[in-house]
């Protein structure tokens, strides 16, 4: 449980686990959007802001394709809004495993550092390490990822002339892929049973109506997963003899 000796080990360690997989997925895949903001139009200024300020590249991508649609501010706002709620799951799975006294007004900082791949690896790494030690560790893992994000999307903004855009735009998917593959290795069975459940759903709710598929799937294939778990999977303890 003592993994780290102080918290500035921790922040260094959560650096050098984004150096690798995570910061050259999400790169990759903000080369992807930056490609996408291109051949839609827009400046590399605006494109590239988008990643700093939003860091959600799903909510990134419906924003880009409702303004090209000319939908109203209102619209983009809650269809946006709407593609985020998947981080209040997120939060409240991941934060209240910070120690106590971490659990501060500053978590309005560092929850905009919160993106798919860094919530993977903390929910992997968090139960190996001391509480006091969880959110040096996760500031150093996020921090690279963030900062990364508009450095990819300026350069598939601007090398989206010289590669074909079915592989810029192909990019956008890679983040989504890692997550997926890394949440396979949190150790509870309903999450694995939940992807596996969510593929097959998936192809059959978009066949079905293709704009509600992806809400559709996560909840039931979610819910089955879970009801399965608590029913058969979850070991049930053991009576007491008298």
């Amino acid at each position: 449980m003592n993994r780290f000796a102080n918290r500035r080990e921790a922040f260094w360690q959560g650096i050098r686990d984004a150096l690798g997989a995570p910061v050259l997925v999400l790169f990759a895949g903000m080369v992807g959007f930056g490609a996408m903001g291109h051949s839609h139009g827009f400046d590399a200024w605006m494109t590239g802001l988008t990643s700093l300020l939003m860091f959600a590249l799903p909510g990134q991508v419906v924003m880009l394709e409702m303004f090209i649609s000319g939908s109203s501010l209102l619209a983009i706002g809650f269809a946006v809004t709407l593609t985020s709620t998947r981080f209040v799951t997120m939060v409240v799975t991941l934060f209240p495993q910070l120690h106590r006294r971490d659990r501060n007004p500053l978590l309005y900082l560092w929850v905009h550092m919160l993106a798919m791949t860094a919530w993977a690896v903390s929910m992997r790494e968090f139960p190996r390490m001391s509480p006091q030690h969880r959110l040096n560790y996760f500031i150093g893992l996020a921090l690279p990822c963030w900062l990364i994000a508009p450095l990819g999307t300026v350069l598939g903004y601007f090398v989206a002339g010289w590669v074909p855009a079915a592989v810029t735009l192909g990019l956008v998917f890679i983040n989504p892929l890692f997550f997926l593959l890394t949440f396979t290795d949190v150790k509870p069975w309903a999450n694995r049973l939940a992807i596996g459940l969510g593929c097959l759903f998936g192809p059959a709710f978009y066949v079905l109506d293709a704009d509600s598929s992806l809400l559709l799937t996560g909840l039931v294939a979610g819910s089955l997963a879970y009801v399965i778990d608590r029913r058969w999977l979850r070991p049930r303890p053991t009576e007491v003899q008298a």
